[in-house]
């Protein structure tokens, strides 16, 4: 008999739960494994209807073709949509020999919302958005599948073979259910083996397959519980009883179970990593996805690249080779109305994807993707390749050197054409920015306020993100979301940053932004930055933010070329920036000689203000005084600035790490701000000669770039090393000792004491004596801040191996079973 699945829930966003007010679990990709049945809410639609595709080509029509649906999932052969609103539930039965899959209700209420519509291998069940109460239906044999006790009240759910599991909402801890009648005649009760191996867990998230359970903590560390066999709980060949202590490199936004397999998408660039079963994902090595669910023995991913679906697997239905499945556009996730409250904002583009009629909120945990495009999908005639093995026979072979020829022809051509485009766009810009050029010095005559200067870091980098196009009427995703008209802008279209804007950014008016601020009044303004004040304002549709007003006491040409200097390489900056721990810019406004940004609020302030600010440290600032939270204000930290780093597009080189710069949201997650210095850096440079004097900040720039003027990614190295050293003694970077000498360096004052031994004499008293589980991890911090900021460029660590360690420290201080395991982590710095 075929072994029953389930199809779990790609959990693409813990954050984007709370963003959609508790109908978020949801997944907008599901298969029935035994029927080979695709499905997906296609987007760009008034409508959000579900499109299914069987055997990887053929387009089923469904019934209900106008309704909206916000969540799908599918197990054995039928699978279960949630109404548009949680109002409704119906499933569909692909099992069926009639020309359409037609629908069945199982639930409707004008009064209860559901939402985590979760499918088993028999049963489905859901969670009720106002009680947490889980209800389920159907089951095995056509019996009444059981539900939890109404008592417990869950935070997401997920389905197995004949067992479902949940996330209960206050604890975080892990219960399980079902009557396991098909699984106990192979393995004994699955439900409550499972409920006992996650009772010392606190889950963030789960996802059930045939016979195993994997989630992820609230620490992000993943954790695998059940049936072995075949080594589906063994990520990295690495089993400490299913449980992984994951580094930077091996977060997971998402996790889809096989039968005897798992998968799971790497946070940091989309990339699918498989283990367990033979299960191949080089395949698709190199693509990035924004979801997966899983078949019997095939993952199926939704790419980010286009939004498209995409199988690959090792059975009968899908192959090694990857398999678009013919759905179109697929909503990334389900669209909610209001604002993305307690997420990182907007999923690119999402006004289009949903139609106007709301916004996918963007997952904080989503980096920029990887751009490495599928190979084109084998025909069903086709012979497919198994990597790794040989042809067995010389037609097999030539066979093979004719793809081969046919792959290396295909992008030789492809890279031919792109390389002419390019050479053409570029001759097309410069002749364009010459004619604007010349444009402008005849309209602004002799004015210096006219005076439109070229900034050659804004000029660095042209932002193109391909997307798909709607149909055949061109309507791409790329769409403004400007409050002001669009003439206005694009009147003032110039030769610097300004012909980079990307769409996701807003464009507002001079007017808006003094009716949020007060007209700039001085008890709104909360700082300044690089290149002017920042103001709290609140905007007309209720959000809180941050507006940064460019300096313009002074008319002087150069200071006027500063500002915009400034103001061009930050919206260039972040207008393309979207990662958890970065503060978001939302918009901008040019007027005149008026430069404006505007960005998310970040409620709790500066970690200078906490850490050095005597109003604030004493009343505020009391959740920092744990060695915990600072450590993990570091770590955050690092991952922002490993992220621009290592996976922006090309990297970036902050040049100002500071405390100041350093904000921390509603949530204390520690993000890095403040772009206005900030340099694009190419890898292929080994170093940057500045053309211009060194730029940052006294106590924090470092000493190579000061002195030689060479700047690399170490310098951002030896900035964060000082804000590490401020965490842990709580000294400004550059203070006056109790002495009555003269100022001293947080490095001078701090090295030779850890270098002799006496870490624990600089300690900041305000946080108290480091207990037991906190000194290894106050010892990891030290010595990386301390290689951090050598004189050398060279001897400094990269921001991946400062990442590993930090995250090491706190896995130390949680004292979670996950710091039992070090084995892929990189070791301390020596």
């Amino acid at each position: 008999m075929t072994p029953p699945f389930t199809l779990s829930l790609s959990l693409f966003s813990i954050l984007a739960v709370t963003a959609v007010h508790g109908l978020g679990s949801a997944a907008t990709t599901a298969v029935t494994y035994g029927t080979a049945t695709v499905c997906g809410i296609v987007a760009g639609e008034p409508q959000h209807r579900i499109q299914c595709s069987r055997n990887g080509s053929r387009v089923v029509p469904l019934t209900l073709p106008n309704a909206s649906f916000d969540a799908i999932s599918g197990g054995r052969s039928f699978f279960c949509g949630l109404r548009s609103g949680g109002r409704s539930l119906h499933c569909w039965d692909t099992a069926a020999t009639t020309a359409s899959f037609r629908p069945k209700r199982v639930f409707h209420s004008d009064v209860v919302q559901l939402a985590d519509v979760a499918v088993g291998d028999s049963q489905v069940c859901a969670r009720e958005v106002q009680s947490g109460v889980v209800r389920c239906w159907r089951g095995s044999g056509g019996a009444q599948f059981s539900s939890p006790s109404e008592s417990l009240r869950f935070r997401s759910i997920t389905c197995g073979c004949g067992f479902s599991c949940g996330i209960v909402k206050e604890s975080g801890r892990v219960v399980c259910w079902g009557d396991d009648n098909e699984g106990a005649n192979r393995k004994g009760s699955i439900s409550d083996e499972i409920h006992r191996e996650f009772k010392n867990f606190t889950m963030s998230s789960l996802v059930a397959g045939v016979s195993h359970v994997c989630g992820l903590t609230l620490h992000g560390a993943l954790v695998c519980k059940g049936n072995n066999d075949s080594g589906q709980l063994g990520y990295n060949n690495n089993n400490n009883g299913g449980v992984f202590l994951t580094t930077s490199l091996d977060h997971f936004s998402g996790l889809a179970l096989g039968e005897d397999f798992t998968c799971g998408i790497r946070t940091r660039n989309g990339v699918v990593v498989c283990w367990g079963g033979g299960f191949d994902s080089n395949v698709v090595k190199g693509v990035s996805f924004e979801s997966l669910v899983a078949g019997l023995d095939y993952v199926c991913g939704l790419t980010t690249r286009n939004l498209t679906v995409v199988c690959w697997g090792k059975g009968r239905f899908f192959h090694h080779v990857p398999s678009e499945v013919p759905l179109g556009v697929i909503l990334p996730g389900p669209c909610v109305e209001g604002a993305c409250s307690g997420s990182c904002g907007t999923y690119p583009d999402s006004g289009a994807l949903c139609h106007g009629s709301g916004s996918i909120c963007y997952s904080c945990q989503t980096e920029i993707p990887l751009a490495v495009p599928l190979l084109p999908p084998s025909s069903s005639t086709t012979t497919q390749a198994v990597p790794n093995q040989e042809q067995p026979s010389s037609r097999g072979g030539k066979n093979k050197n004719l793809k081969e020829f046919l792959v290396f022809f295909i992008v030789g051509s492809v890279g031919a054409f792109v390389g002419l485009c390019t050479i053409l766009y570029f001759i097309w810009i410069c002749a364009r920015r010459f004619l604007l050029r010349r444009k402008e010095v005849v309209v602004g005559g002799g004015n210096n306020n006219s005076v439109k200067p070229t900034s050659s870091e804004s000029d660095a980098y042209v932002d193109i993100i391909p997307m798909p196009n709607f149909g055949s009427n061109g309507t791409t995703f790329r769409t403004f979301s400007s409050k002001s008209r669009g003439s206005r802008r694009l009147g003032r279209h110039r030769s610097g940053s300004s012909s980079k804007r990307v769409d996701r950014t807003e464009s507002f008016s001079l007017s808006e932004l003094a009716t949020a601020t007060e007209n700039f009044s001085l008890c709104n303004k909360i700082g300044a930055g690089s290149f002017g004040s920042v103001y709290k304002g609140m905007l007309r549709d209720g959000r809180e933010v941050a507006i940064k007003r460019g300096d313009s006491t002074s008319t002087m040409k150069k200071k006027f070329q500063e500002k915009e200097i400034a103001f061009d390489s930050e919206l260039t900056m972040l207008s393309r920036l979207h990662h958890k721990h970065l503060v978001r810019l939302i918009g901008f406004c040019e007027e005149n000689d008026e430069r404006l940004l505007v960005y998310e609020y970040m409620s709790n302030g500066s970690l200078y203000d906490h850490l050095h600010d005597k109003n604030n440290v004493d009343k505020s600032s009391s959740i920092l005084n744990s060695w915990r939270m600072r450590i993990k204000i570091a770590l955050d930290a690092a991952r922002g600035i490993e992220y621009i780093h290592n996976y922006a597009v090309p990297p970036i080189i902050h040049r100002d790490i500071k405390s100041s710069n350093i904000l921390l949201d509603s949530n204390w997650n520690a993000r890095v701000s403040d772009f206005g210095l900030s340099k694009i850096w190419h890898e292929t440079e080994q170093e940057l000669m500045s053309t211009t004097k060194a730029v940052g900040t006294v106590g924090y720039i470092d000493p190579e770039y000061y002195v030689l003027n060479v700047l690399t990614t170490k310098s951002d190295v030896y900035g964060l090393g000082v804000v590490m050293l401020e965490l842990l003694t709580g000294k400004r970077a550059v203070f006056k000792p109790e002495d009555g000498s003269g100022p001293m360096g947080v490095v001078e004052y701090t090295g030779p004491k850890i270098a002799s031994g006496e870490l624990w004499s600089v300690l900041d008293y305000r946080v108290g004596h480091p207990e037991v589980n906190e000194v290894e991890s106050i010892q990891i911090m030290a010595y990386t801040a301390m290689h951090c900021v050598n004189l050398e460029g060279k001897e400094r660590p990269e921001m991946t191996d400062i990442v590993a360690n930090l995250e090491r420290a706190l896995a130390f201080i949680e004292g979670t079973p996950t710091s039992l395991s070090f084995a892929s982590f990189s070791a301390p710095l020596e």
